[in-house]
């Protein structure tokens, strides 16, 4: 790598570092030490190389993106070796799937440097799951949620809140207006920490039209420009109906598409975070479409002017997936909505506005309204769990 590159690096990273805000959200803050190799994945736009430029302060650390245009012709293992001979004692490598065979060139970068720093970052799982057979011995993962309510209050009055546990008695804070209304702003636009740049409309779409147009086809080589039709069917469909679900069968005839294609396209939409389908319990087949279809971020909602009543499962869905439940559809609907699961014990929630009945559910989670009531917790307890 000539030197006119490394200038261009490291001026592009130090531009970064002058940019990144006074408050960061507390996930980024809350680790102290970062193992030295990191593989770190999460939806795009929900601060990843904020995080690991945040943690490289102290450190000789060169950050480069693999979509560099200078740099994408060049081997990786290349490049970080031309980093590590200039004195640094680190490389923090952002949208790794860009980079040809990134898997091998780490793993050989991992065994010839081992007292190195090697931080990546890319925004979906997806592709770190063909790496780790033969990084998961080396690189530890860190997966990047979506930010919480919680997170947002830090970011809008720098008050750091005690995270809610499901069912505790004692509230990590008192729902007053100004509060409520910041929860009202959370939904609208809070999950990514880009909201304090403005435009966040324009943002979100630019972002769903990058994860459609350079993700997916990286992660699913043989897609079409149909496909990419189909993709854009399927956010139209979810936007527009009050019903969770998608049908196979029409689907594949208006768009001219073979099932087997479409579950593939639902299974990498899925891992870039784009939607979160919601199964049955103990439902593990491949070909399946569950039994909701949710957007994976219910600002989506707000932001494509879609179902409000959509919005509020995929809210609930959204934070007990963040907070590190599995959450099931349940089949009997006199006994609730949604099954969670979390160490081995299992609770039944029922969903719904500021009256709804509990059923038989454990739990009944209610919009609109501000203070727990015996087995009633109100919507905005679900975004401090994390």
């Amino acid at each position: 790598m000539n030197t006119n590159i490394l200038q261009t690096l490291v001026a592009a990273m130090q531009r970064r570092l002058a940019a990144l805000p006074q408050r960061l959200r507390p996930f980024t803050t809350e680790f102290d030490e970062l193992p030295k190799n990191l593989m770190l994945t999460g939806a795009r736009g929900c601060g990843k190389s904020t995080f690991l430029l945040h943690h490289s302060q102290g450190k000789r650390i060169l950050y480069f993106s693999a979509d560099n245009p200078k740099i994408i012709g060049e081997p990786l293992y290349d490049i970080v070796n031309s980093i590590f001979m200039l004195g640094y004692e680190g490389v923090i490598i952002d949208e790794i799937h860009y980079a040809s065979n990134w898997s091998i060139h780490l793993k050989a970068l991992y065994d010839d440097y081992p007292g190195k720093i090697i931080w990546i970052s890319d925004s979906s799982s997806l592709v770190l799951r063909d790496g780790k057979a033969d990084l998961s011995r080396r690189y530890v993962a860190i997966q990047m949620p979506l930010m919480s309510f919680r997170e947002f209050l830090y970011l809008e009055t720098g008050r750091v809140y005690p995270k809610y546990k499901l069912g505790d008695t004692i509230l990590p804070t008192q729902p007053d207006a100004e509060l409520l209304n910041h929860f009202l702003n959370y939904r609208s636009y809070g999950t990514r920490p880009f909201y304090l740049e403005k435009d966040f409309e324009a943002r979100y779409m630019a972002v769903i039209d990058k994860i459609l147009n350079n993700d997916i086809p990286f992660f699913l080589p043989s897609i079409s420009e149909n496909n990419l039709r189909v993709m854009r069917a399927i956010i139209g469909t979810l936007a527009n109906s009050s019903i969770p679900r998608v049908q196979v069968t029409s689907l594949c005839s208006d768009w001219g598409i073979g099932a087997e294609k479409l579950y593939q396209l639902l299974f990498v939409m899925e891992s870039v975070d784009l939607l979160k389908i919601v199964r049955y319990p103990n439902d593990t087949k491949a070909r399946s479409i569950g039994a909701k279809m949710l957007f994976a971020d219910p600002c989506a909602y707000r932001v494509l002017n879609a179902d409000q009543g959509t919005e509020r499962e995929a809210y609930i869905v959204h934070c007990f997936s963040r907070a590190g439940y599995e959450i099931n559809a349940m089949k009997n609907e006199k006994q609730g909505d949604y099954v969670i699961t979390k160490d081995h014990v299992s609770q039944t929630l029922e969903v719904g506005g500021k009256n709804k009945n509990p059923k038989e559910a454990d739990y009944v989670l209610r919009d609109n309204t501000d203070y727990p009531v015996g087995n009633a917790i109100p919507f905005w307890l679900m975004g401090m769990m994390w």
